[in-house]
């Protein structure tokens, strides 16, 4: 983005001068006791769980609670003050906290909309950022901030927390190491029923509500309760559906399990809006297919309505067995037995392959070995790695997260088109097909708008 524009956005000329130094840490390697200031962005619902990890840790302070809805800042502010002992700043717009001088880093528990924006600012105002998953909105928003964080030098972790669970990061290991050979499927059942969210009347915009900062870079709207807290995540403006939302976390393990380090090249899916009769426009059913360059795939099936329970939000198809992952993690190595006898009867019919079509298959479950590592949450990594430095030392980078995302950026694009779709990976694009790429990105509503350049 041309420098007029960023000046829009970052609000004033100490946040610009401030990120423009950014290029170089704003401390230099710090000691394990060193105090880690931080903010946290979005206090309502995940945020609250943030409020809760960071608070568990030594020598972290949070020092601000950022929302635009200010309603929400007595309980919080009161709530941090009993966990730590320190009463937190409050602040409703992010372009002013990241101002201050004294503050770190932020963590990231907006509306999905907002990821983006919020972490490429802190970046260049030289934070280090935590930011929920899905990291992005769009593919493009994802390839940006990777180039933020490398160009500022910034500390930034998906929070895909899966990734620090310590029977996941287990039974990945065990996967990782060959148990079951080559791993040429994947697949992903997310079953996670949902009450119709119901039809609602425009109304008023409360008192203490920020309307035009929490839509920020969407449309503008009259205020819907329906569109507010937690209903965003049902209308295309501002959701990437239950496959962005939740879906993401599985497509994170099943890629990191299989050690696929690239995006796919084909994808279709297809599902639709059943049952419910309200307001919300996104799917409430979806299932496809993601081919990678080297032949393996990974299919999927997302269902927010009455279902059978699913086997495992995580299923492995290998060559020498299965393993799923969803309550407890499971490890089976497969075996084929054959009936004795010779390959031609007395009538003079070979048999062999009658006795492949149906052999007995037998399954001896493998334990998992357990990890020789000590237990830390996603968070405490987070902070150990802002102390250090070390951005490979962290469970999910941003480039690890913006993988994963893409894959549900790929199924909703495949969907809201209603076709298959190839894509590049190396250039993030689709192959010859201009109204896919349009979809890559997004319009953004001023001042709010993602930078050309970062």
């Amino acid at each position: 983005m041309h420098e007029p524009n960023r000046r829009q956005f970052l609000g004033n000329s100490a946040l610009l001068t401030s990120a423009l130094v950014a290029g170089s840490p704003a401390y230099a390697q710090r000691g394990a006791n060193d105090r880690v200031n931080l903010a946290v962005v979005g206090i309502h619902g995940r945020g609250t769980a943030h409020i809760q990890e960071f608070a568990k840790l030594p020598n972290v302070r949070i020092v601000a609670l950022c929302d635009v809805d200010t309603r929400l800042f007595p309980e919080n502010v009161a709530h941090v003050e009993k966990l730590t002992g320190h009463k937190p700043d409050t602040v409703e717009d992010i372009r002013k906290l990241l101002e201050r001088k004294d503050l770190d880093a932020i963590s990231i528990a907006t509306p999905d909309y907002w990821h983006a924006l919020m972490t490429i600012w802190a970046c260049q105002a030289g934070k280090d950022v935590y930011v929920e998953k899905p990291i992005s909105f769009t593919v493009v928003e994802g390839r940006r901030m990777i180039e933020a964080a490398r160009k500022y030098n910034r500390i930034v972790q998906a929070g895909l927390n899966s990734r620090s669970e310590p029977e996941i990061r287990a039974a990945v290991q065990f996967l990782q190491s060959g148990v079951l050979g080559n791993l040429y499927r994947g697949r992903m059942e997310l079953v996670k029923p949902r009450a119709p969210i119901g039809k609602m009347q425009e109304s008023s915009v409360p008192n203490g509500v920020n309307w035009d900062l929490y839509l920020g870079p969407t449309p503008m709207k009259a205020f819907h309760v329906n569109q507010f807290h937690y209903g965003w995540h049902f209308f295309w403006d501002t959701s990437t559906t239950d496959v962005g939302n939740t879906g993401v976390h599985h497509f994170d393990i099943n890629r990191w399990a299989r050690n696929i380090n690239e995006h796919p090249v084909r994808v279709h899916c297809g599902g639709g809006l059943y049952v419910h009769k309200s307001d919300q426009q996104t799917p409430n059913f979806q299932a496809g297919i993601f081919e990678y360059a080297d032949g393996r795939v990974t299919d999927f099936e997302s269902i927010n309505l009455f279902s059978p329970r699913s086997r495992g939000a995580n299923i492995f198809y290998g060559d020498a067995g299965w393993a799923s992952g969803g309550d407890g993690w499971r490890v089976m190595k497969g075996k084929f037995t054959f009936r004795d006898g010779p390959d031609v009867g007395a009538d003079g019919v070979d048999e062999r392959t009658t006795r492949a079509s149906f052999p007995r298959t037998g399954y001896e479950e493998i334990p998992i070995p357990k990890l020789d590592e000590p237990e830390v949450t996603h968070f405490a990594n987070f902070v150990d790695c802002v102390r250090s430095r070390k951005r490979e030392d962290l469970r999910c980078e941003v480039e690890e997260g913006h993988l994963s995302t893409v894959h549900a950026h790929l199924a909703n694009i495949s969907y809201r088109l209603g076709r298959s779709l190839q894509f590049d990976p190396k250039t993030e694009r689709f192959v010859n097909d201009a109204e896919a790429n349009k979809m890559l990105t997004r319009q953004y509503r001023k001042p709010y708008e993602l930078p050309d350049k970062v």
